[in-house]
């Protein structure tokens, strides 16, 4: 049987890039997936195709995760179709690089309600939908221990996003819920190669012990090992998906 079959999983941010590639790991153990999205219905819908088109389930929920109306929509959508949820992957999440001094009240307010706001909304309405014995994983990112120039605002959001993995650790463990965060390093993704030169791209890689770049595939694998009961005793964590970049 496959790790993860019978069960169903939210993922958002899952249109492209560490979101997709966790869809497609999680639904190749089994899993029935929930594909949310914001804008790219386009994006969301190849990735569905992909899933069915190797005998998965998967359907497409647009919602976008700062707006608590539109959460709890998403989780209503998954009770509608599926009848339940036993697990939930915070994958949605934006990015701004600018020093401290230089990020306007504006953009600060839009990373925190994506990163943060998002996160715990979702938290929220799990605490009450999400089926006993299930599985929370949150996205962070090693910049929180990498303390990189330019990276403030973000490693705040993720800073934020690891201590409500601690904490919502110990609100649902009673449920045999376990919340874990993971924190990729550089990985090849679109948003992630954006407006970087080869040379960062490789100066970055070889700050790995393993000398290169993560790749999503390197994510998703950790993600279904923490969704699946083989972590059942792994909770409150955060671990490094890194190369051991930090």
């Amino acid at each position: 049987m496959k790790s993860l079959q019978d069960k169903v999983a939210i993922i958002t941010g899952a249109s492209r890039g560490i979101g997709a590639e966790i869809a497609k790991t999680t639904a190749q153990a089994g899993a029935s997936v929930v594909i949310n999205y914001t804008n790219n219905r386009s994006a969301a819908d190849l990735v569905v195709s992909e899933i069915k088109s190797l005998g998965g389930n998967a359907i497409p929920v647009r919602a976008n995760v700062s707006n608590s109306i539109e959460v709890k929509a998403l989780f209503d959508a998954a009770i509608t179709h599926f009848g339940k949820i036993d697990i939930l992957i915070n994958n949605a999440g934006t990015a701004i690089f600018k020093a401290i001094q230089d990020t306007s009240d504006e953009e600060l307010d839009r990373i925190f309600a994506i990163n943060v706001k998002g996160t715990f909304y979702c938290l929220r309405e799990s605490a009450t939908l999400l089926s006993n014995g299930g599985r929370i994983i949150n996205i962070s990112s090693s910049v929180t221990r990498l303390i990189l120039p330019a990276y403030g605002a973000y490693a705040a959001t993720k800073g934020a996003v690891e201590q409500l993995t601690r904490v919502f650790a110990k609100e649902m463990g009673s449920r045999g819920i376990t919340v874990n965060s993971i924190s990729p390093g550089p990985t090849n993704t679109e948003l992630f190669l954006e407006g970087k030169s080869e040379e960062t791209i490789q100066r970055l890689a070889a700050m790995s012990a393993l000398g290169r770049i993560g790749e999503t595939e390197d994510i998703a694998k950790v993600v279904l090992f923490l969704a699946s009961e083989g972590a059942a005793w792994v909770t409150g964590q955060n671990i490094g998906v890194n190369g051991g970049i930090a």
